[in-house]
Formats: C-alpha cells, structure tokens, sequence
C-alpha cells in the first residue's frame, strides 16, 4: 500500500545548491531541514525549488552552495498559520539523493508526476494576449489519511480541457515544477516579496 501511494505522487529533479541547510522540524528524532536549488528552465530562466531533506540522508551541518544535486522523492504540502489564517507551504520531500559532476544535456532536469483528484472548481482565463490558462488544485493522497494539495497551472488546450473538469474529477498530471514571485499585500500600505511553486502542466489525463 504503502509503495502504491510513493507512486501517486513522484519527483526527479538535479539543480545546484545555492543556500545552506536550514533546520524545519523534527519527527521521532530525526531532523529534517529545507535547503534551496536552481534549476534551469528550457528558455534559459531558472527555478528555486526548496528541498526538504532528513539528516540522515546527508551532513547537514556542511555547506554545499555550487554543488550539483541530483534528488527524487515527492512535491509535498502544509498549512502553516499566519496571520489569522493558513497558508499552503511546498517543497520536495527527498527520499534519495546523490551529487553529481554535472548535469548532462539529454537528461531532464525537471520532472514531476501526480495522480490525485481536483479538489477545487478550476479557474479559467485568458491572458491579454489571449493565451488560455486554467488553475487546478490537485489533493494526492498520502499514507495515514492525509493529502498534499499541489496547485498546477495548464497552458493552451489543456487549459481548455482542464476546464471542464468537475471537483472530484480523478486526474493524472505530467509537468514539472515552477516557482514564481508575486507581490502579497500584507497591511494598508504594506507589500511582501513572496514566491509560489506550481506543477507548469505537459500534459494532463482525466481517469474514469
């Protein structure tokens, strides 16, 4: 059960560290920290994707900045309260991981897959240029009853077709993760610079 439920949710990702380990928290002993790693875009743009790493899967008390990292495992989710209400954290929990010398032109630096359910009415739109985007929150279920919620963003005739999905549709998502600053507002004349990560969706399939 356990192995079918790593399936439905699955990340592959190499980028180079470009922060030090930050401790997160901790369970039955074992700490986990978050350390940050670019990752190259196709267009020549570059993703800070957090990683959520366990100490025993590396000296956390070394510093890495430039080293290239090679990681798999799965894009997770919680609500962290803030300011009166919840808001939704994401990184990649790492399973395994090993560094390498250097990230090899035909390997796909960037992969993610998701079989979950739309767990809100997706948001259609159109850019002003008239480029179609749709918004979906997918819930994958983990073990012990709990769900990552993992928003995705679907471009063209996905988004088209994603629109049309209803909350409970059984979905499966091929992409790769994308992070993306915005400027909150936090007060009357207040403004935060944060960042949002999102599945960037290639291609998404509806399941019976």
């Amino acid at each position: 059960m356990a192995d079918k439920l790593f399936e439905n949710n699955q990340v592959t990702m190499i980028g180079e560290i470009v922060s030090e380990f930050e401790f997160s928290h901790e369970v039955y002993g074992e700490g986990f920290y978050l350390v940050d790693i670019s990752v190259s875009r196709l267009s020549d743009s570059v993703d800070y994707i957090p990683l959520m790493v366990s100490e025993r899967l590396v000296d956390v008390t070394q510093s890495y900045i430039g080293e290239t990292i090679s990681v798999s495992g799965q894009f997770r989710s919680y609500n962290r309260h803030e300011e009166k209400k919840n808001r939704l954290i994401l990184s990649v929990f790492v399973r395994e991981l090993e560094f390498v010398d250097e990230i090899e032109d035909d390997i796909k630096s960037n992969q993610i897959y998701l079989d979950g359910y739309i767990c809100k009415e997706p948001i259609y739109r159109k850019t002003p240029l008239g480029r179609e985007i749709a918004d979906l929150l997918v819930a994958v279920n983990r073990s012990y009853g709990k769900s990552d919620y993992i928003p995705c963003i679907c471009w063209g005739r996905n988004a088209r077709y994603a629109s049309s999905f209803e909350v409970g549709s059984h979905v499966e998502v091929y992409g790769r993760i994308q992070s993306r600053e915005y400027i909150k507002k936090i007060g009357e004349e207040q403004t935060e610079k944060r960042v949002a990560y999102e599945v960037s969706v290639n291609k998404i399939e509806f399941l019976e």
